[in-house]
């Protein structure tokens, strides 16, 4: 299958070991994977921080960059959830009826990288080797919005190594919410702390998630708290193989 990498912009910013590891993921199950170069952000900050109009040229632009691909692939369920959930709505808003279609036949083929191995190609082990203890926070728009429901998860039992713990009250979210996290920080750094002691209870080595905005939050607390507690994308995790651990 031809796989178009939708990074996101946090991503490619911040963490682009990410985008790096859901290619090799992905090539290592054979499949060829292309990065369109004219990709930028899919208008979630915008939309969801009530800029709807400027939201408008970044759709737009993902349909155009996209609408070709068989599957687009992003490692930020928060951005999945921004062209499935939103798109549609405010493509039919403009009334603009030809985009409206576009928008139609592309949604379908948009997928969270995990919801993307299990649902779509059916697969749940894909070779990885990472002996570590890790723990899953499902974030709120892999959970609420996507509903990727146990991909992750069955993921990570599949990963040769690793042990899978469970979080306590996982579903809490962890207070980043994008812009929230500035404009409300005070709740924001309150709902964080509650979700860092749950983590450290686990007394796991790594906090995994789908959404790296997410992580970043957790693992700012915990490099803070100097918890030893690592934050690690899903991706990266199932990326490690037995053949490249330190001898």
């Amino acid at each position: 299958m031809r796989i178009a990498l939708f990074i996101a912009c946090f991503n490619d910013t911040l963490f682009p070991d990410t985008g790096r590891a859901v290619v090799k993921v992905l090539e290592r199950l054979g499949h060829e994977v292309e990065f369109p170069m004219a990709q930028t952000c899919c208008g979630q900050m915008h939309y969801n921080s009530g800029y709807q109009d400027e939201t408008v040229p970044l759709l737009r632009r993902f349909v155009d960059v996209f609408e070709d691909a068989e599957a687009v692939v992003c490692p930020s369920s928060s951005c999945v959830n921004t062209v499935r959930g939103n798109y549609a709505r405010i493509a039919a808003g403009l009334g603009d009826a030809e985009l409206a279609r576009r928008v139609d036949r592309l949604v379908p083929k948009v997928f969270e990288f995990a919801e993307f191995l299990v649902k779509k190609l059916g697969i749940d082990d894909v070779g990885a080797y990472y002996p570590h203890r890790v723990t899953y926070h499902p974030t709120c728009n892999s959970l609420r919005s996507l509903q990727v429901g146990d991909a992750a998860s069955r993921l990570l039992q599949n990963v040769k190594g690793l042990e899978l713990i469970e979080l306590p009250d996982a579903a809490e979210c962890c207070g980043f919410g994008g812009t929230f996290a500035v404009k409300n920080a005070d709740t924001s750094i309150a709902m964080m702390t509650d979700k860092i002691r749950a983590i450290r209870t686990t007394k796991a080595e790594i906090c995994t998630a789908l959404d790296n905005s997410c992580l970043m939050h957790i693992g700012g607390g915990l490099s803070r708290e100097r918890s030893g507690i690592r934050a690690v994308h899903l991706a990266e995790i199932l990326a490690a193989t037995e053949e490249e651990a330190p001898r």
